[in-house]
């Protein structure tokens, strides 16, 4: 073998488990009472530390990440954020693009992160200079991590002539999803008819930004799940934010909730900005603003979890740690309990990789090494602690470690 993790805690395993890894690919999973001599190029002793498959950051923008600095103002709201980053945007070079972006995925390789799919935009503005680094960021990094490559017209396509042309040049460049955004454009329903008109031209899947406000009647996620049945593409659609939903009246948000489980949707919820830039025009009794999470899981949705922004006018705060994002997500969605932080994880991982389309994924016989070992008892305690990664592995070759040590002196006796 390879590689051997001993006397690991994995989810769903009562006992202490090995995994066996060769040529990149898990060749077994036991219980570490059942192996005397192990028999590997190295080894190395988990301590009973927990043992995750390679964390999954499924929605995010690197091309605006780290802006902060370039900001005249600050955003008071979802217009005012994008309004800055477009005027933003026309100073964008290639090379700037890079760098900010080089930066987050460092950041999200140390963070234990194998697979990232990234909305990158492409319209009038910013024509294809972003995806033309982002493809040559998805070569130069593939040892480290994966990228799933968004076409995203942040601006809108028929409110900006020229966008729908470059959105087809993109996916012939190599772009992997459609992205669509029906609140910025001029028609909602013409906007989602071309995304997924581009879909099954280009037989790729879709996600959405959607419904991203307080207003109860913003639910164009009806007319995405509606085209997703209509087209046969369950399974393959995601949308982020969908926070309007949290405004719905209980009653009619369970009718949605069904219609999105029965398009099979993943939705995808984005607390670090959704907190941030809903709920201010409420005086009292003032909203969340993020998706109702535990209404969607109840009617059988697969709901999970992204950064969306970092530091930037959408989202002045973040580092591009999952887990940081899983527990805001606890704390303001009421997921305190153990078998909560069990489902957080599982955003983070199986749920993630349903919703990526990710196969070979987990610590399962046949699965690809993605790994991530961190000093933690338990699920519950990765989540309350988010302790450093100790080690990270892309296909069963360790690509991150970190080693923090923290002393303290003067202690006074009582």
């Amino acid at each position: 073998m390879d590689l051997v993790i001993s006397n690991a805690r994995i989810p769903n395993y009562d006992s202490l488990m090995n995994v066996a890894i060769d040529k990149g690919k898990i060749v077994s999973v036991m219980p570490a009472c059942c192996i005397d001599n192990l028999a590997a190029k190295e080894i190395i002793d988990a301590k009973k530390s927990l043992l995750l498959p390679g964390l999954i950051e499924p929605h995010i923008h690197l091309e605006k990440a780290y802006m902060l600095s370039l900001m005249k103002e600050d955003a008071c709201s979802l217009w005012d954020a994008i309004r800055i980053t477009a005027e933003l945007k026309s100073q964008f070079t290639k090379e700037d693009i890079k760098e900010r972006s080089i930066k987050v995925l460092k950041n999200a390789v140390l963070n234990g992160v194998s697979h990232l799919r990234c909305h990158v935009e492409v319209d009038p503005i910013l024509q294809l200079k972003a995806m033309e680094v982002m493809l040559e960021l998805k070569e130069s990094f593939c040892h480290l991590i994966d990228l799933q490559i968004v076409v995203f017209p942040q601006e809108g396509i028929f409110t900006q002539p020229g966008t729908a042309e470059l959105m087809e040049e993109a996916l012939r460049m190599g772009g992997d999803i459609v992205g669509g955004i029906p609140y910025n454009d001029r028609d909602m329903e013409e906007h989602i008819n071309y995304v997924f008109h581009l879909a099954e031209k280009y037989r790729k899947p879709v996600d959405f930004h959607a419904d991203f406000s307080d207003n109860p009647q913003d639910l164009s996620i009806l007319k995405i799940a509606e085209q997703t049945i209509r087209r046969g593409l369950q399974g393959q659609v995601a949308a982020g934010h969908v926070t309007s939903l949290g405004s719905v009246l209980y009653e009619h948000a369970v009718e949605v909730a069904k219609q999105i489980a029965k398009a099979d949707l993943s939705i995808i919820t984005l607390p670090a900005t959704d907190l941030y830039l809903n709920g201010r025009g409420d005086q009292e009794k003032i909203r969340r603003g993020i998706a109702p999470v535990q209404l969607l899981l109840e009617h059988g949705s697969n709901v999970i979890f992204g950064t969306n922004n970092i530091q930037n006018a959408f989202t002045p705060f973040g580092k591009g740690d999952p887990l940081d994002i899983a527990w805001l997500l606890a704390q303001t969605a009421y997921f305190g309990s153990k078998q909560d932080a069990d489902m957080l994880v599982e955003m983070t991982t199986t749920r993630a990789a349903k919703a990526l389309n990710i196969q070979n994924y987990g610590i399962q016989e046949g699965a690809q090494a993605d790994l991530v070992l961190m000093e933690a008892a338990s699920v519950r305690d990765c989540l309350i602690n988010r302790p450093e990664r100790k080690y990270v592995w892309k296909r069963g070759v360790k690509v991150a470690t970190t080693n923090m040590q923290q002393e303290l002196f003067n202690m006074v006796k009582c």
